[in-house]
C-alpha cells in the first residue's frame, strides 16, 4: 500500500509538473477593432457611453499613448500586424476589393505560423481582409480555425442607405452578399443592416468557445472585430442603451466583447497567464460623422498619415508581467507585436527582414527602455508621407485626404472630403499632438537627423512621390 500511495503522489507531482510546463507559455489574444479612433477609448476621454471591461483591462494593465497601426488603412493594416512589416515591404497597400487577386504571399511567416512551431493552438475571429481566393484565407496562413467575413462589412451590394444597389454603374452594384464565412466555407450570408446587427455577439461566441476548448494548452486568438466600421449595427442587447447613439451603442457591445473573453480565461483559471492585447487597425473614418468614431483631438483620421490616422488606442494586459495601471507613453506599433511574441515565446523570427522590434522591455515598465526610435508613414501604393524620431515628426510633401473645413455626414451617409496638399514640415508632438504649429524654420538641426532616416527608409523601401523604387521590396502572393 505504501508502494502504490508514493506511487500515487510521485504520478500527482509528475501530472503537476506536466501541467505548469504546458502552460509556462502564455495564451495570446489580440483584439482588433476596426476605425476606432483614439479618442474612443474611455481611459482616453471618451464620453457618452462607459467600457468598464475597457477601463479594468487598462487598470490592470498598461495603456499605450503613442502606439500605431502600420498604416491608416484596413488590409495594409492587417498584413502589418500579422507579419511584423510595414506593408508595402511585402507588396500591400490600402483596402483590397472583393474580387482582388492578391494576398499574402506563402513565403511570409505570420504570428499563427511562428506561434504553431512552438505548440500553440490558433484562431481567427472576425474580419480577414487579406485576400478572398481559398489559399488567401486564414486557414493558409497559420490558423487552425476561422470564423468571419473576408473583407470589410461595406463590400456587398446595399448602399450607404441601406438599400440595395439598382446602379449598374456602381462598383458595388456586382459585389457578392456578404458572406460570414467558417474555415474556407460560407456559414451564411448577410443581406442587409439587421442582419449585421448579430456579427460582434457571433465572434464573441466563437472566441470564448475556442478558449473553452483550448485551455489546457497554449493558444493564440486574433479577434478582428467588424465594428465599428461602417455601416455600424448593434444588437437588441445594446441597442439604444448609450447617450451616443448608435455609435455609442456599438462601443458598449464591443466592451461587452472583452468583458465576455475576459470572464472565460477567468473560468478557465487561465486569466494569469494570457496577454491580451486591444487596438485597432486606424483612426475613425471622420466624414461619416455620428457613425464615426473620435481622433481624440488627434489632427484628421482614417486614411491620412496625420496622428488621427494612424495613431491608436492599445492596452494591454498581462498579469505578474506588466506592471498594473501603468501608463506607457514610448513609440511603438502594431509591426512590433510579432518580434514581442517570438520573444516571449522563445520562437524564431521569420528567416526575411522584418520592421517590427521586440517591445517586452516597454511591456515590463523597464527604465529607459526605448526600443523603436523611430517610425515610417506610409500611405497609397507605396508613398512615404512621413517619418516620427521621438517626439518629432516631419511630415512630406504629399497630397491627400482632408475631412477639414468639410460638413460631415449623419446616420451612415458620409460627408464630402477635399484633397489636401502639404509641404515640408515638422511638428513636435510632446507639446503638440495636435500637429498644428509647424516648427520647422527653429529647428533646422531636427530636420537633418530625420533626412537621414527619410533617406535610408526611401533606398530600403522606396517611395512613389520621389520616383524611389527600393531595394527590399517584396511581392504579395497572386493568383490569376
Amino acid at each position: 500500500m505504501k508502494i502504490n500511495k508514493y506511487l500515487s503522489l510521485t504520478l500527482s507531482l509528475v501530472g503537476t509538473t506536466t501541467a505548469l510546463i504546458a502552460q509556462k507559455s502564455p495564451n495570446i489574444i489580440v483584439i482588433f477593432c476596426d476605425d476606432m479612433g483614439y479618442g474612443d477609448l474611455c481611459a482616453n476621454n471618451a464620453t457618452g457611453f462607459s467600457t468598464p471591461n475597457l477601463d479594468r483591462l487598462a487598470s490592470e494593465g498598461m495603456r499605450f499613448t503613442n502606439f500605431y497601426a502600420a498604416q491608416a488603412v484596413s488590409s495594409a493594416s492587417r498584413v502589418g500586424l500579422l507579419t511584423g512589416c510595414y506593408p508595402n515591404r511585402v507588396g500591400f497597400s490600402g483596402a483590397l476589393l472583393p474580387d482582388a487577386k492578391i494576398g499574402i504571399n506563402p513565403d511570409e511567416e505570420t504570428i499563427p505560423e511562428i506561434l504553431k512551431s512552438k505548440g500553440y493552438a490558433t484562431a481567427a475571429v472576425g474580419k480577414w481582409h487579406l485576400g478572398r481566393p481559398t489559399q488567401f484565407l486564414p486557414l493558409n496562413n497559420g490558423f487552425d480555425e476561422y470564423f468571419g467575413i473576408p473583407y470589410s462589412n461595406d463590400m456587398w451590394p446595399i448602399g450607404n442607405n441601406g438599400k440595395r444597389i439598382t446602379d449598374s454603374t456602381n462598383m458595388k452594384f456586382k459585389y457578392p452578399e456578404l458572406p460570414i464565412l467558417e474555415g474556407n466555407q460560407i456559414y451564411k450570408t448577410l443581406k442587409n443592416i439587421d442582419d449585421q446587427s448579430e456579427i460582434t455577439t457571433l465572434y464573441t461566441e466563437r472566441a470564448v468557445n475556442f478558449i473553452h476548448k483550448n485551455k489546457k494548452k497554449p493558444f493564440f486568438l486574433y479577434l478582428a472585430h467588424s465594428m465599428p466600421h461602417v455601416p455600424i449595427s448593434v444588437s437588441s442587447k445594446f441597442k439604444g442603451k448609450s447617450q451616443q447613439g448608435l455609435y455609442g451603442d456599438v462601443m458598449l457591445e464591443i466592451d461587452w466583447s472583452v468583458g465576455q473573453v475576459m470572464k472565460a480565461l477567468k473560468k478557465e483559471g487561465i486569466d494569469k497567464n494570457t496577454l491580451i492585447v486591444f487596438t485597432s487597425d486606424n483612426g475613425p473614418w471622420l466624414n461619416f460623422g455620428n457613425h464615426a468614431g473620435s481622433a481624440g483631438g488627434l489632427r484628421q483620421g482614417k486614411g491620412t498619415s496625420f496622428e488621427g490616422g494612424q495613431r491608436v488606442p492599445c492596452v494591454m494586459k498581462w498579469p505578474n508581467q506588466i506592471p498594473a495601471g501603468t501608463i506607457c507613453n514610448k513609440l511603438s506599433c502594431t509591426i512590433d507585436l510579432l518580434p514581442t511574441f517570438a520573444g516571449i515565446t522563445n520562437a524564431k523570427l521569420p528567416e526575411k527582414k522584418i520592421d517590427g522590434v521586440d517591445i517586452i522591455s516597454l511591456l515590463k515598465n523597464e527604465p529607459n527602455a526605448n526600443p523603436r526610435e523611430n517610425l515610417l508613414y506610409y500611405y497609397n501604393d507605396n508613398s512615404l508621407e512621413a517619418v516620427r524620431k521621438g517626439n518629432w515628426k516631419l511630415v512630406l510633401p504629399h497630397t491627400g485626404r482632408s475631412y477639414v473645413g468639410m460638413a460631415p455626414g449623419k446616420d451612415g451617409i458620409p460627408g464630402k472630403t477635399i484633397k489636401m496638399a502639404t509641404g515640408l514640415e515638422l511638428y513636435d508632438l510632446r507639446r503638440d499632438p495636435g500637429e498644428q504649429y509647424n516648427v520647422i524654420d527653429q529647428n533646422p538641426e531636427i530636420l537633418k537627423e530625420i533626412q537621414i532616416i527619410v533617406d535610408s527608409a526611401r533606398i530600403d523601401l522606396g517611395d512613389d512621390l520621389t520616383n524611389c523604387p527600393g531595394r527590399y521590396r517584396r511581392e504579395p502572393g497572386r493568383v490569376n
